[in-house]
């Protein structure tokens, strides 16, 4: 798993699913370990796809707000003198 910005990268379902691990003399059951990585991988694909929904969702409002306040800020000019006067 590489870093990013100084940020682990993230971890993806995947890797949860295919991680292995090491085999001890009292080790656990891997058919266990095996159905809790598919239920966290499951779990980390749902929440990819909601921050990338949400993500989407954000440039949209970002977008409409800037576009408000350009509208806004033009109706707020005081009118120009053409008149050449300072």
């Amino acid at each position: 798993m590489a870093q990013v910005y100084g940020y682990p990268a993230r971890l993806t379902p995947h890797e949860v699913r295919t991680h292995e691990f090491a085999a001890h003399q009292r080790g656990v059951d891997p058919d266990e370990v095996r159905e809790f990585q598919a239920r966290v991988a499951d779990e980390l694909t749902m929440l990819n796809e909601t921050v990338r929904l949400l993500s989407r969702e954000n440039d949209r409002i970002r977008r409409a707000l800037r576009d408000w306040q350009i509208m806004h800020a033009q109706e707020c000019r005081p009118p120009q003198d053409n008149s050449g006067h300072r």
